[in-house]
Parts: C-alpha cells; structure tokens; sequence
C-alpha cells in the first residue's frame, strides 16, 4: 500500500481530512463532526481513530499535519483553545503517541490556511505573501521569504486584533476598542449597516429585512444600494489602512483575502485595492492582492504540507 502524508484541520464543528501522495497530490478527503463530549477528551482519539482506518493501520503514514483555532506555541503546546474546550494541551505530542509513533506537527489553523494557500492556491508562485481571512472574525497568515511567521506565542497573523479606528466605543471580544475584527469582518460589515440604518434616513433594501447577513450587505451594494454600498466601503477602507500598514512592515508581494466576505468577488477586491492604493506606503510599492482558491480545503493543504516539510 502507498506511503502517504496527512492533513487534518480541526474545528469545532467539523474535523477535516486530506490525504496526500509523495508528490502532495490530494488523494482523499473528507469530514467528521469535532467529538467535544467530555472536555473534548475524545477529540484526539477520534482523529487517531479516522487515520489508522483510512490507512490501515500507522506503518503507511508517513507524517500528519494538525490545524488548531488556537495560539500554538513552540514545541507544540496550547494553552487555550475556547472553540474546542481545550486547554494546557499538547495536541501533536498527544496524537503522535495515539498514532503509535507517528511524527505529527500542529500550527494554528490560519497559519496553515495561509500555508495552503501560498503551496496550492491563490498564493502560487509568490515568495511572500499574507492571507487575510474575513469571515465571523478576521485572522489570516504570514508567509516572508517562504518561511511561516508563527511568532514566539503562536499569534502571528492575528490582524484582527490590531487597532484601526481609535474613535470606535464598542468593545471588541478582546478588550480593545477599534479592531479590525469588528470592522472588516462579517459580523462588523452588518453592524456598521446596522448603525447607518439607525442613523441614516435613506432608503435601502436593508430595511425591509428582520435579519442581516453579510452577503445581504454585499448583494445590496452590488444592486446600487447607497446605504449598503455606504457600510461597505467604510469597513473596508479600515482593511485597506490595515494592508497599507502591513506593507510598511512587513512589506509582502501579495495580499490572499479569503473567509466567507470573498465571496463578494470583485466586487470586494476592487473596494479594498481603491482604499489600499490610496494610502501612502514606503516608496509606494504595492503589493497585488488577490483571492484565495481553496475555499475550505486551505487548511487540510497547509497542515499536509507543514507535514510534509517537518520530515523531510
């Protein structure tokens, strides 16, 4: 039976898979539910359990690759993961000895996101690049000079929690006031519709509906809707200074946005690149800035190639 390499993203709705050959062709995949009964105590067996029956056993598993919703530290520990209930926990020294000796490495899930996407997706070919996702929150990856940016606490890539409107006065999850969670993600774009409709006397489709989604902002906006259109911009004028920022410092060839927000397209990559192209950067350089391709399976991709560079 054929050798192969594991790329597992762990959620805390679905556990993914992806099972890779020698030459990081996607051979198979597929989903569970994230087992979280009893403090998540059988979330890891479960994992075990998935590998060794799709394998056979472990002697045809070369390496795993494990994405966490969490900071996770060098050698491998998480001190917390809320979406799993996890805490004080070694995931991949945990499934490595479930897995009977099996080498398993594990990163936080955007950072492999971001991984995927700089070996298979939208990042192809670039030498560095940051992927900025935009769904219920905002998080993403950075990759310089081909290396993954983790950070000494496993924060790296965690945009959303840098400061962008220090005149906003609703608080953000963290603590802070201002981040660009609560602005350029899903949730922030249909709060700031939210607040123009309370503020604003204008027509707009919005008003006629009991709940407001993302997608509703963007499908109005599209459709020549002011106010939609309004909210919109303004959340991501607030992503476009955050990549302008992100220039400065780290000054990346290209931009990934993916999450549920790109699904807007175009549409959203020519609101970010106006706002962006207007902010000054250091010797204007700009960097391209494009979608992600791998819709979910950006994790399982990123975690099969952190998998794959650890051993060979």
């Amino acid at each position: 039976m054929e050798k192969y390499y594991f790329g597992v993203d762990i959620g805390g709705t679905a556990t993914k898979f992806g099972v890779f050959n020698h030459s990081g062709v996607l051979v198979d995949k597929w989903e569970i539910p994230s087992d979280r009964t009893d403090g998540a105590s059988h979330l890891l067996p479960s994992v075990a359990a998935e590998i060794e029956r799709y394998a056979s056993g472990t002697e045809n598993v070369l390496s795993v690759g494990v994405g966490i919703p969490g900071p996770v530290q060098h050698g491998g520990h998480v001190t917390r993961c809320v979406n799993l209930g996890l805490a004080d926990i070694n995931p991949a020294r945990e499934l490595a000895a479930l897995l009977h000796g099996v080498p398993v490495f594990a990163a936080n899930d955007a950072n492999m996101a971001a991984l995927g996407e700089y070996w298979k997706g939208g990042g192809n070919g670039a030498r560095s690049l940051i992927l900025i996702t935009l769904g219920t929150g905002v998080g993403g990856g950075i990759i310089i000079d081909g290396r993954m940016i983790y950070g000494e606490g496993g924060l790296g890539g965690e945009f959303g929690h840098v400061v962008v409107d220090p005149d906003e006065t609703f608080p953000c999850n963290c603590g802070q006031y201002g981040c660009l969670d609560q602005i350029a993600s899903a949730t922030g774009i249909v709060r700031y519709a939210r607040n123009m409709l309370a503020e604003r006397e204008d027509a707009s489709v919005l008003r006629s509906l009991e709940t407001i989604t993302a997608r509703d902002v963007v499908d109005a906006a599209k459709a020549g809707d002011a106010l939609a259109a309004a909210a919109f911009d303004r959340c991501m004028y607030f992503l476009g200074k955050s990549m302008a920022m992100l220039t400065n410092t780290l000054d990346p060839e290209t931009f990934i946005i993916g999450g549920g927000v790109s699904r807007a397209g175009e549409y959203l990559l020519d609101t970010v690149r106006r706002h962006y192209d207007a902010l000054p950067t250091l010797f204007g350089r700009k960097a391209q800035i494009g979608l992600a391709q791998l819709g979910n399976d950006a994790g399982i991709y990123g975690a099969a190639k952190l998998a794959m560079d650890s051993v060979r």
